[in-house]
């Protein structure tokens, strides 16, 4: 734990600049600037331990400490424009950082410097609860941190000394804004997760808003709702929400925040209903405002509720904007108008000065090599020779997938492509590189002697469907005639919610028909869980999600000149999204990145015949099916889908130490220390 005479210690002249001693300086593109309304919302998600920032990519180089001082700035600003301003979380905030992922216990420095931001409204990611260790120092620590912000809306934490489940925090808020009095009711979601700890209970979202207390909640008359939740914005669990409070408030505004598919994207549920989403590994910070809530008196409210739809009066839909921050220093001082010497707080810099002696006390700037080319998950062609998986593929897993009793056996060595976080730089592989490509803590088991053609199966079986790149729009617009004669009143009522209500279910049974698809094969769990986040999920938008930005060889972001005048600005490459309020939401213009799809799971085939040897190049008669531990429980259903008799009793231990670990050691021995 760190101590403020801990942090105040640091570089002052690292400090001056604030963001992290090694971070690049950003480079300047064209922005365009944030649009504010009477209510304003500032959102992270997926930040997954990145408190530090991008200390090899400029453009998204600010941390946390930064981002502290950004809110308080724009805070100071919605004051004295007599607006209100909200901080969002919407979770996962755990695995995928050294900062995290390197300490013991997990999280031993980032719970405290994530608690230092003054934070609205939070939720629960997955990464919570994958381990009873995670979930027990989210309910212990970083739920009373964020007291009566903290909400869980279908969550629930099983108490070790009892045995009895209770919320993991409170299920809703409601509350009224600082400078324009809105009253909001708020939640806080999580999707429909079913590989959570034993200590944590994921109740479907199908089956929350049937519960008493959600239609308490949705029944209240509010200035606006907030559903906060780590929910992918196009997953059918938003589908269900919007549903629901629209069958009890038809002219409320809602406004919801997702995650977990680390994207930027927004999308029109109608007229009065948006949402945003904010990318990932604090790339990204959203921007929602909202203009023209209409203010509800208790009094006119109950009126306009015992009127027939005609005759009601719903007033003008509220305008929603939104825009995607780059996270660095160039563009938060362009958004707060402030200098370099302005910028920084008191706060912000100590919190900086936080997660750098975090850092050094981790040594997670130690080098382990230097990598001697750009390596991409998404941003090269799979297979290719600047494809990570061909990369695994090829040179890394066949060296580290041995069991010394078992080495001449040939094997079948499968990695879910999801165990893979991050892209890797030429340069400088560190200590930290090693969480950012794999921050998770499986190793390798194996089923022995498993006869070919059984074994050679299970890869197409893991990739059947492959990623779901369904589209999920927005719901059709709705008009109401109002100048009806009485007795169509009725009428018009039942055809208007019919509509919604058949718009909304079809969107519903649509993605639940997907999600069939991926469980075709008995006793299989969804294989959507094997991919990278950013394949999981539904996107109506392709360009909605691209890679981060960096130019092979530079070392940081280098311009690229569009457009062939001298005098055009140039421009870094980057996201460059789209969404359904149309493809101008980033903050900074960016020259666009191609985006290429990835497999759930690679394979590498070890130590088969040559065709040179004796066997002639045929496949062996058995092998060895290698995976790393996360993949097991796709393993035995798809053996047996293929004909072999196997349970989780053939399983066992392949080799020692973690997928991380492992890929540590061949870093050592195959790459040089001359950066």
């Amino acid at each position: 734990m760190l101590t403020k005479n801990t942090f105040v210690a640091a570089s002052l002249a690292a400090l001056a600049r604030a963001a992290q001693p090694e971070a690049p300086e950003p480079v300047a593109a064209p922005m365009r600037g944030l649009e504010w309304g009477e209510i304003n919302f500032i959102h992270t998600t997926d930040t997954h331990g990145w408190h530090g920032g991008h200390l090899q990519e400029s453009q998204y180089s600010a941390d946390w400490g930064d981002y502290i001082s950004f809110t308080h700035h724009m805070r100071k600003r919605a004051d004295e424009k007599g607006v209100d301003l909200l901080v969002i979380d919407t979770g996962d905030r755990v695995e995928g950082n050294g900062l995290y992922d390197a300490s013991d216990p997990q999280g031993k420095y980032t719970s405290d410097i994530l608690k230092e931001q003054s934070i609205d409204i939070i939720c629960t990611g997955n990464h919570e609860l994958y381990k009873e260790e995670s979930v027990a120092r989210e309910h212990e620590i970083t739920v009373p941190n964020f007291k009566g912000h903290y909400l869980a809306s279908n969550l629930d934490y099983i108490e070790p000394e009892t045995g009895n489940q209770i919320p993991q925090a409170q299920r809703y808020s409601k509350f009224t804004t600082k400078n324009k009095g809105f009253t909001i009711v708020a939640f806080g979601f999580l999707f429909d997760f079913d590989r959570n700890a034993n200590n944590s209970v994921v109740q479907p979202v199908e089956q929350t808003i049937k519960e008493e207390w959600f239609q308490q909640a949705i029944r209240e008359k509010p200035d606006l709702f907030v559903v906060n939740g780590h929910v992918g914005l196009r997953m059918k669990e938003f589908e269900l929400i919007f549903k629901a409070i629209r069958d009890q408030n038809w002219y409320t505004p809602i406004a919801f925040f997702g995650g977990h598919a680390h994207v930027r994207d927004a999308r029109k549920f109608d007229d009065k209903a948006f949402a945003i989403a904010s990318g990932r590994y604090m790339e990204t910070i959203g921007w929602m405002s909202i203009d023209g809530i209409k203010k509800k008196s208790g009094g006119e409210e109950e009126q306009q509720s015992e009127l027939p739809l005609s005759a009601r009066k719903p007033g003008g839909s509220p305008s929603f904007k939104r825009r995607y921050i780059d996270n660095n220093l160039f563009n938060l001082r362009h958004h707060t108008g402030l200098n370099a010497s302005a910028f920084a707080t008191e706060h912000g810099r100590n919190v900086t000065a936080m997660i750098a002696e975090a850092r050094r006390a981790l040594s997670l700037d130690h080098r382990f090599g230097c990598a001697p080319q750009d390596l991409w998950m998404t941003r090269a062609p799979y297979p290719s020779n600047e494809s990570l998986f061909t990369w695994l593929e090829e040179q890394v897993l066949p060296d580290i997938i041995v069991n010394e009793a078992r080495r001449d056996m040939p094997r079948l060595a499968i990695l879910n492509t999801g165990a893979v976080r991050f892209d890797i730089f030429k340069g400088p592989f560190t200590r930290d590189s090693t969480f950012l490509v794999s921050p998770f803590t499986s190793g390798f088991a194996y089923v022995p002697d498993v006869a070919y053609p059984v074994a050679s199966k299970v890869l197409q079986l893991l990739n059947k469907g492959g990623p779901v790149f369904g589209t999920a729009g927005p719901l059709r617009e709705r008009e109401v005639e109002v100048e009806v004669e009485a007795q169509e009143e009725v009428e018009v009522e039942v055809e208007v919610d019919a509509m919604v209500e058949v718009e909304v279910e079809v969107e519903v049974e649509r993605l639940g028909k997907r999600e069939q698809q991926q469980r075709d094969v008995p006793g299989m769990p969804d294989r959507r869980y094997l991919a990278i986040p950013e394949l999981m999920t539904p996107r109506a938008h392709h360009s909605a999600t691209v890679s981060g930005a960096r130019v092979a060889d530079t070392g940081v972001q280098k311009p690229l000149h569009g457009g062939g005048d001298d005098n055009d600005p140039p421009l870094v490459s980057g996201y460059t999204t789209t969404d359904d309020l149309g493809d101008d939401g980033d903050d900074a213009v960016h020259a666009p990145i191609e985006f290429f799809e990835v497999p759930n799971c690679i394979q590498a085939e070890i130590a088969f015949p040559s065709s040179d040897s004796e066997e002639g190049g045929e496949p062996p008669e058995r092998v060895d099916l290698v995976f790393n531990d996360y993949v097991r429980p796709w393993i035995i259903p798809a053996l047996k889908f293929s004909g072999g008799d196997y349970s989780d009793e053939d399983v066992r231990p392949y080799v020692e130490g973690s997928f991380t670990d492992l890929l540590a050691g061949w870093v050592k021995e195959n790459w040089g220390d001359d950066c």
